[in-house]
């Protein structure tokens, strides 16, 4: 078993711009599939969820051939997200296991409802939703108690390097590699071709247009090299701890919604109770966070992305029913019969039935 794993990551490092790009190529008919033929949303779901297990495991070893090369230098800073999020994984497996768990069960969570409603009756089916969101609230108070700052998602870097930039595969990349073959020697140059260093001259209309007189050499060298706050600060500093309470209300609010909305949902599902409930905790958590410093880059743009996770409410319960779907209705019609917005509004028609038939789809 070890030596596949080495053969398939010596293969991954060799391959991994291609490797890189199949990844991409396949998310995107993960976004067609639905609707094409009889249970395409299963095979949809079940490739996404492939697609991303697998890239969480390659952005993995990734970060590990990164790290054991000491002369690698990225192009290009990584974000106060990953510097913070791979701090904690370094610093405490316990966060790197809990978080990669997450992001699993995350992964999973749809394909899992899924087969469970052609598999069993509606009832077991919310109850195993309920027990999915009561783990997925375990796994958070559980990184909440380790950080004891407010958690970011997702808990994991994301992959924010080259891969062009990467190192070649060597025996040091990673512990389960097998030995590779010595590097070989560069392509000579052929003797014709040794003197000639005489550049071509530019053609005028290929030429870079002369600097005007506004701009400044000095401002235009300092600038690209100018750091924020938030490149300097140490990965731990990016995100203040809780300090109150009242901090660790809201936090604590965050995690238990979703747990709250899916078993009142559950038992409800004819009134609004769960929608109104749900939104109530969003308002008050929103209301009572914590007031954060300019400096706070990471954390101001956490608090950010929740904000926006408020607008799946129009995907949910009587938002959805009486205002989202009627909308989305109309405007699809109205371009069902014009050239290529005609293939968008088939797309919408064949996703709007499954936000109706499964709560993971609209699930934040």
């Amino acid at each position: 078993m070890s030596s596949a794993l080495a053969r398939y990551e010596t293969f991954l490092l060799s391959n991994v711009s291609v490797i890189s790009n199949l990844e991409s190529s396949l998310r995107s008919v993960t976004w067609i599939l639905p609707g094409r033929f009889k249970d395409a949303e299963l095979a949809s779901e079940a490739l996404a969820a492939l697609l991303n297990t697998t890239s969480l495991y390659h952005d993995t070893l990734l970060n590990r051939v990164i790290q054991s090369d000491p002369k690698y230098k990225p192009l290009i800073p990584s974000s106060p997200h990953s510097r913070y999020t791979r701090a904690w994984a370094k610093k405490d497996s316990r966060y790197k296991w809990f978080a990669r768990t997450l992001e699993v069960l995350r992964y999973l969570e749809l394909l899992i409802e899924m087969g469970l409603r052609r598999k069993t009756t509606d009832r077991t089916r919310w109850r195993v939703v309920i027990l999915l969101e009561c783990l997925k609230a375990i796994l958070r108070f559980t990184l909440l108690r380790i950080t004891r700052r407010p958690l970011v998602g997702p808990p994991l870097p994301e992959r924010d390097f080259d891969i062009a930039s990467l190192p070649p595969p060597s025996n040091s990349s990673s512990p389960t590699l097998a030995p590779s073959s010595p590097p070989l020697s560069p392509p000579q140059t052929p003797d014709h071709l040794k003197n000639n260093h005489i550049p071509l001259r530019p053609h005028p209309l290929l030429a870079p247009p002369p600097p005007t007189a506004a701009v400044s050499p000095v401002d235009d060298f300092l600038l690209p090299k100018a750091l924020s706050s938030s490149a300097v600060k140490a990965p731990f500093a990016l995100v203040k701890p809780l300090s109150s309470p009242r901090d660790w209300l809201v936090e604590s609010l965050c995690i238990l919604r979703p747990l709250i909305y899916v078993i009142m949902l559950s038992r409800d599902k004819a009134t609004n109770n769960p929608l109104g409930t749900s939104i109530a905790l969003e308002m008050i958590s929103r209301n009572l966070r914590r007031k954060t410093s300019a400096s706070s880059s990471l954390e101001r743009s956490e608090y950010a992305r929740r904000d926006r996770d408020i607008l799946w409410y129009l995907f949910r319960g009587a938002i959805w029913r009486t205002f989202t779907r009627p909308k989305l209705d109309m405007v699809a019609d109205r371009v069902a019969n014009i050239p290529l917005l005609g293939i968008a509004s088939a797309f919408l028609k064949d996703w709007m039935p499954l936000i109706d038939e499964y709560y993971y789809y609209t699930s934040s």
